[in-house]
């Protein structure tokens, strides 16, 4: 089986239907020279066949993980499960088309251990390498094990006395190597001898990539959006950076512009001492910019000439996920982003005004949007917010109270406008996202992977709203100083991020010189001969 070599200067450039979108944007970025760590790809036509359990699809996978890891061996001079220098990988998944979040992914494979204590050789951080070794333990026994989060992030808050999962940001290395212990007796039961062994931990990892495919959520997700025809997913192997060594390091998510308004301005979430699924999964709120500048200075700039760079590159707005280690910028994906209808509309128009797409593409970009419906927002004598968070996708939505995806999907078939309140952005959530009529959330980030899910959706979405407090289980929260019970009304701003007791009142106004503007365009388009999706609406 051929495997697909990214990095090291021996980049392949090869379509997202062989490989995956995921992995060919990040060949191209290795291509431009931009920092990418190495990584080899197992292709999408695999993916059935690891599903359907055939003998050859588990040679191939075996054959191929053996020829990659070499690979990754030479390009880093690190060796897999090493006790000296070890090399840590993490296997991502990758559709030809992008599902935000839907699929699985498990990071710090390799992390045995033996890279433990070669870690600490190579690094002199015991923490960080604990911290790994725990982050393993998490991610496997969640992926690839079947269990539940909740078990994880309990035995943090037992350690630190605290609710947030942040909080194991104050564990020592003593601390993390006690946790390290107390998880991997949770899953040793039924690890059947990979937590030990770096091959077997790399190829379990792989297979669980590809099978969550057919997770309920992703399956979900590709009817929402009409991806039914997709024949599945490519598993990316990818040389691990380190963005939990301390805080000149973190994890995060940068836009090239608003995806929510489509405003011309670069939207950069980052969590210090952290890895990726730290940001995208919506379990941490980003650090504020003053402590970013603080500590990564140049970093905000860095990552403007790169997101300016990628956005002429690939002619549309990208959302791009990176890492920081000891103050060095890794780029690990970039897409086109997600948006709301409102910021499509802008979006396109700007990208006609600096040249970087014609008109009939701009028409085709926004084909698919409800002109005649397109509205701007806004509320008429709300009062003061009874909280506020961070607004992640905008608009304005109102709804009775509900605080689980089954209470959302049941309220919403009676024909009630549902707001969904949740501890966290779960993609896991997404049915009952696909019948709210907006969402909000205790933590998370403006980036996370529901986030963008909720603006793809047009949802309005608050994310990080620390009054927040929903009980598991529950049919109620408390909001600040109110209760707030299930089917009660509420009202989110999902541009400033707040929340308003009871059904305010709503006003809406139409962007009229953008839709003369777009209107023009169709018309100049009918007129060449070239009429378009949208000019046929």
């Amino acid at each position: 089986m051929h495997i697909v070599r990214i990095g090291d200067g021996i980049t392949e450039l090869r379509g997202a239907e062989e490989i995956g979108a995921k992995a060919a944007n990040l060949a191209r970025m290795a291509a431009l020279g931009l920092p990418v760590p190495p990584a080899f790809v197992l292709p999408v036509k695999l993916c059935a066949d690891v599903i359907a359990g055939h003998a050859h699809a588990e040679r191939h996978l075996q054959e191929g993980l053996k020829e990659g890891i070499a690979f990754l061996e030479d390009a880093t001079g690190k060796r897999f499960g090493d006790r000296r220098q070890p090399l840590l990988v993490s296997v991502r998944s990758g559709a030809a088309r992008s599902m935000p979040g839907m699929l699985d992914t498990v990071l710090n494979v390799g992390c045995t251990p033996n890279a433990v204590h070669g870690l600490i050789r190579a690094t002199g951080r015991p923490r960080l390498a604990w911290d790994c070794r725990r982050r393993f333990l998490e991610s496997f026994g969640e992926t690839v094990l079947g269990l539940d989060a909740a078990a994880f992030a309990a035995r943090i808050s037992e350690l630190v006395g605290a609710e947030c999962v942040d909080s194991d940001r104050e564990l020592d290395s003593e601390a993390l190597e006690r946790l390290a212990g107390e998880e991997q007796a949770l899953v040793e039961d039924r690890a059947d001898g990979w937590l030990d062994d770096a091959v077997a931990q790399l190829e379990a990892a792989a297979k669980a990539v590809y099978r969550s495919w057919m997770s309920e959520r992703a399956q979900t997700y590709r009817k929402l959006q009409q991806l039914e025809g997709l024949e599945g997913t490519a598993v990316t192997v990818q040389a691990m950076v380190f963005g939990n060594g301390g805080l000149a390091s973190g994890a995060g998510v940068a836009f090239s512009r608003d995806p929510s308004t489509g405003a011309p301005r670069p939207m950069i979430d980052l969590v210090l001492d952290a890895q990726g699924e730290d940001v995208v999964s919506g379990r941490r709120t980003p650090d504020t910019g003053d402590a970013i500048v603080r500590t990564l200075p140049g970093t905000e700039a860095e990552l403007g000439v790169i997101l300016k760079r990628l956005e002429r590159e690939f002619c549309d707005v990208q959302d791009v996920e990176f890492t920081v280690e000891d103050g060095k910028v890794w780029l690990l994906q970039t897409r086109a982003a997600k948006r709301t209808p409102r910021a499509a509309v802008r979006i396109a128009i700007d990208l006609v005004h600096e040249g970087v797409v014609t008109k009939d593409e701009a028409l085709d970009r926004i084909a698919g949007i409800d002109l005649a419906s397109l509205a701007v927002t806004s509320l008429v004598a709300a009062g003061e917010p009874a909280a506020t968070g961070i607004g992640a996708s905008g608009g304005i939505g109102a709804g009775r109270a509900v605080f689980s995806s089954e209470s959302a999907q049941r309220l919403a078939a009676t024909g009630e406008p549902v707001i969904l309140l949740r501890p966290d952005t779960s993609t896991a959530d997404v049915a009952g996202f696909a019948v709210a009529a907006g969402i909000v959330t205790a933590v998370g980030a403006r980036t996370s992977h529901a986030a963008l899910v909720a603006r793809q959706m047009g949802k309005p979405c608050v994310v990080g709203c620390r009054a927040l407090r929903i009980d598991p289980g529950a049919s109620r929260a408390r909001l600040a100083d109110a209760t707030l019970s299930e089917g009660d009304w509420i009202t989110i701003e999902g541009d400033a991020g707040q929340l308003y007791l009871g059904r305010c009142q709503i006003m809406e106004t139409r962007p009229e010189a953008e839709l003369a503007e777009i209107a023009s365009w169709q018309s100049q388009s009918v007129d060449r001969g070239r009429p378009t999706r949208a000019a046929a609406q």
